[in-house]
Order: structure tokens, then C-alpha cells, then sequence
């Protein structure tokens, strides 16, 4: 662990030009943690082992954060303990990248959140102590090659505020589009809305959720694949355009 001051003279010595191998070797510490630093140049805190994990109080936006997570998001380890939680928001997205950002604040509020910019999306980041208490369903492996089965008191905040989980699987993996048939010589177009997951459990959790809000879905495969969900009827697609409505 390596104090402030150091990682301060590391950055300035970078600020002055130099480069970040030639600053490495001068100092004796990695590149890999310099590079770092100039994403957070604060120490992250140490783990208090006995604070017990508690569970959220904004049910409503841990129920929307749950399906952002769920769709694009992830956890990894930090070498020295605690978790990152990350949740890949598409640049063409802004309004999306910070209701994710405030999500993860409601849930979190001692957690900082920072948003790292990658190729064409970001990575909107928290560490924290306790991301893997709040989302069990982390684990080795891609999701859609293992087990997902919401706990008891998942299913409880999901039960209670399922247009914000909704709107958390559709900011993630879904879409609203306009398709458009041909029908007597005549183009008509109409809205519709997507999600589209490989695991068969995230996508029955998506199905039995829109089944209690009361919308109609139906599969749409890709040759053998039914990857998609799809929800085009005029009423349910009216329904979830009043409490979802497209991304933006």
C-alpha cells in the first residue's frame, strides 16, 4: 500500500513528461499501479471485516440496479479485498450512464461511483465491501453458463417495484424499435420492444415480471436460438412507453 504522497510524486512526475515506464523503474513500483492511480489516486479503504453486510433501503433502485446488473454488469475482485462492481453503458446513452450512476449512490451511499471510458462505452465502477452480499448471484463463469435464481428477499424487492427492474433488463439488454410490414401494397410501421439474453433463467426472471405487470410477450428466435423476447401488442407496448419508455 503505497501512501498518498507517493502516488502523488508518481503523478507529477507524469504530469512533467515523463513516461510511465521511465517513472516505474525510477520509483520501483509497477506501471500497472501508477496507471491506476490516475484513475483514483486515493488509497482505497482498508476492509472492516466485522461490518456486517446490510441490505438496501432504496428498494426501488436496487430493483432497477438488479437488472442493469443482471444484463451488462459484473463483479471482480480487488487483490487486497473488497469488490468492483461494473455496469457497461453504451456512449449513446448519457441519460442511462447517470440513472446508473445514481442507482449504484442510492444503494451505496458511502460507495464512490466513477465512470471509466472505454471503446464506444464506459464502465460506470463502485468499489465496495459488500457487491457481492447485494448481487449473491455473482460467480465464475459467464452468467448464461451458470445457475440464476433471485434470493427470497431479491424476489421480495423485485415483487414490490417490478417496473424498475424492467426498465434495469431493458436499459441493459433490451431496445425499443420501430418495425415496419408490408401489407395490400401499403408500408405500415409500429413500435416494439426487445430484450434479448443467452441465460434461460435471466430471461424467464424478465418473462414472469412482465406476466405480473400484466404484457403479453412472445419468443422470437434466431434460427434455434430464442434469445429474444419480444413485446408487440399495441396495449403492452403502450404500457411499457408509460413506465419505461425508450433509452436515451
Amino acid at each position: 500500500m503505497y501512501d498518498l504522497a507517493t502516488r502523488r510524486q508518481a503523478l507529477s512526475l507524469l504530469d512533467d513528461g515523463r513516461s510511465l515506464n521511465a517513472v516505474s523503474k525510477e520509483m520501483g513500483i509497477s506501471r500497472a499501479a501508477i496507471r491506476s492511480w490516475r484513475v483514483r489516486v486515493e488509497p482505497l479503504p482498508r476492509l472492516n471485516q466485522s461490518q456486517p453486510c446490510t441490505r438496501p433501503t432504496d428498494w426501488a433502485a436496487y430493483s432497477y440496479l438488479l437488472g442493469l446488473y443482471l444484463g451488462d454488469g459484473c463483479i471482480s475482485s480487488h487483490p487486497k479485498g473488497g469488490h468492483y462492481l461494473r455496469i457497461a453503458c453504451a456512449d449513446a446513452w448519457p441519460g442511462l450512464i447517470e440513472q446508473c450512476r445514481a442507482a449504484i449512490l442510492a444503494v451505496r451511499p458511502a460507495d464512490k461511483v466513477y465512470v471509466l471510458q472505454r471503446q464506444g462505452c464506459v464502465n460506470v465502477t463502485s468499489y465496495g465491501r459488500h457487491w457481492t452480499c447485494l448481487f449473491p448471484q455473482h460467480g465464475p463463469g459467464k452468467k448464461h453458463e451458470r445457475r440464476i435464481v433471485l434470493e427470497d428477499w431479491q424476489q421480495e424487492i423485485v415483487d414490490a417495484h417490478p417496473w424498475e427492474f424492467l426498465r434495469g433488463l431493458i436499459h441493459s439488454d433490451g431496445c425499443r424499435v420501430t418495425n415496419w410490414t408490408v401489407r395490400n401494397g401499403k408500408r405500415y410501421e409500429y413500435p416494439r420492444y426487445f430484450f434479448t439474453n443467452k441465460s434461460d433463467d435471466i430471461r424467464k426472471l424478465c418473462t414472469d415480471t412482465l406476466a405480473k405487470v400484466g404484457v403479453r410477450w412472445t419468443v422470437l428466435a434466431r434460427g434455434s436460438d430464442p434469445f429474444n423476447i419480444s413485446i408487440a401488442r399495441k396495449d403492452c407496448v403502450a404500457l411499457m412507453d408509460a413506465r419505461i419508455g425508450p433509452k436515451y
